[in-house]
């Protein structure tokens, strides 16, 4: 036991070192380190004998060490985090689209474990769970403290097994618990509709590694009906985010020059830029970009850069402003580090972190009943009625079997969708009379 203690206090010694030269990369001069670290070291060597020798009950080393390094990530931001082989594997499989959970993405926003986003048509959605929704116990138990990570591994879990959170909601006098049956959440990144015969609507949920393809495959399809686009309503609402390369190849869809988004960090290595390119076929549409609360992360990215770059007004609400880089690292024993390394920046050099996307067009979300009952105060009964015949035509066209279609006539029933289809109808009137 000793010998595999002293041999795992070694590794971990070095693993200190090492991290702590990574952090210190951007100096020239790491052998003039301050001798302070090497005292700090000394201690945390003392500390962890005295443990091993005299805790009141035998101590598993590597759950000392392991401890030791989450406590160290912990201390400087809630993204950076240690991943075990298993939650490794874990992060791999959701990048890829699918795992089995209750589809939420999450987050700790000053210290509490917060929703950033409900994915949709999971068993959080469903059960209306919102973004901001602060979670407060899983399955009884405090998320005091909780790392992201150890936050994943308990909500999710096989399909068919139960798991209990409880959340805290501005307004909610007491907390609230919501039981919820894991399924396998398979993410459909891309799904359209088509109003009006040439105004397109495209949503993305989230970006993963088929986002960029399944938007291809999306605009190709509502370009053989519409033929061409007259307008585009591109959604990144409740949009977790995702993958870094696929925010930049949706971008860069709709770009033809300019900067899609920068990063800055406080090594030289991580200043990048990301720049568009003319590939002679991108969507050349006035384009609405709707946002709101949930648009976090690779969602903002897009909406940044195209509102930077004067290619779309986006409308909706602010976002929430999770935008910061993290560099996995791989170990050698299939576990990783993840690192905040830099920070998210559009073209125009606005920082994401913290700040988000600020709409051009202010539109707070109106409940469906709240709609409704607006519209019979203004002898408007009929409203919801006229616009679902006024689609009509066009929903029969889209009664496919392929799954990325969408088919509800929600246009009266989502007044921040209805305000970004009504400005593309604007826009599209308003240009045939200058024409004239």
């Amino acid at each position: 036991m000793k010998k595999t203690s002293l041999k795992v206090f070694i590794s971990v010694v070095l693993c200190v070192v090492v991290i702590f030269l990574l952090l210190s990369y951007h100096n020239n001069n790491v052998a003039a380190l301050d001798k302070s670290v090497y005292k700090d070291i000394r201690t945390f060597s003392e500390v962890f004998d005295m443990v091993d020798k005299n805790y009141v009950e035998e101590v598993d080393s590597s759950k000392l060490i392991q401890g030791a390094i989450n406590g160290m990530l912990r201390s400087l931001d809630p993204h950076s985090s240690f991943m075990t082989p298993d939650l490794y594997k874990e992060l791999e499989v959701e990048t890829q689209g699918q795992f089995g959970g209750i589809g939420i993405e999450i987050t700790i926003l000053k210290d509490v474990l917060t929703v950033v986003s409900p994915i949709e048509g999971t068993p959080a959605f469903a059960a209306g769970v919102k973004p901001g929704d602060q979670i407060i116990r899983i399955d009884g138990k405090s998320t005091k403290d909780i790392t992201i990570m150890e936050a994943v591994k308990q909500l999710r879990g096989p399909k068919g097994t139960k798991v209990i959170i409880t959340i805290m909601r501005e307004n909610m006098p007491v907390p609230e618990e919501i039981a919820l049956t894991r399924a396998i959440i398979q993410i459909k990144s891309v799904r359209y509709k088509i109003y009006d015969e040439n105004i397109a609507y495209i949503r993305i949920a989230s970006f993963h590694e088929r986002t960029s393809e399944d938007l291809r495959k999306a605009l190709r399809e509502v370009d053989k009906q519409l033929h061409p686009i007259k307008g585009l309503v591109l959604d990144l609402r409740n949009d977790p985010g995702g993958l870094l390369l696929q925010a930049i190849e949706v971008s860069d869809m709709f770009l033809k020059s300019g900067t899609i988004v920068s990063t800055r960090g406080r090594a030289k290595g991580m200043e990048t830029k990301s720049v568009a390119r003319d590939n002679k076929d991108e969507i050349t549409c006035p384009i609405v970009v709707l946002v709101n609360e949930g648009t976090a992360s690779a969602a903002e990215i897009v909406a940044g850069a195209l509102q930077d770059n004067g290619r779309a007004l986006v409308v909706g609400t602010p976002t929430f402003g999770k935008a910061s880089v993290q560099t996995i690292i791989p170990m050698d024993d299939g576990s990783a580090l993840k690192l905040t390394t830099g920070y998210y920046y559009t073209p125009n050099g606005r920082s994401i972190q913290a700040e988000g996307i600020k709409p051009d067009i202010i539109v707070d979300y109106v409940q469906p009943s709240k709609i409704a009952q607006k519209s019979q105060e203004s002898s408007e009964d009929d409203f919801k009625e006229k616009e679902i015949k006024r689609q009509k035509k066009l929903l029969e066209r889209n009664k496919s079997k392929d799954k990325e279609v969408m088919t509800t006539p929600d246009l009266a029933l989502d007044n921040q969708l209805k305000t970004a289809v009504d400005i593309l109808r604007s826009w599209n009137i308003m240009k045939v009379n200058t024409a004239s």
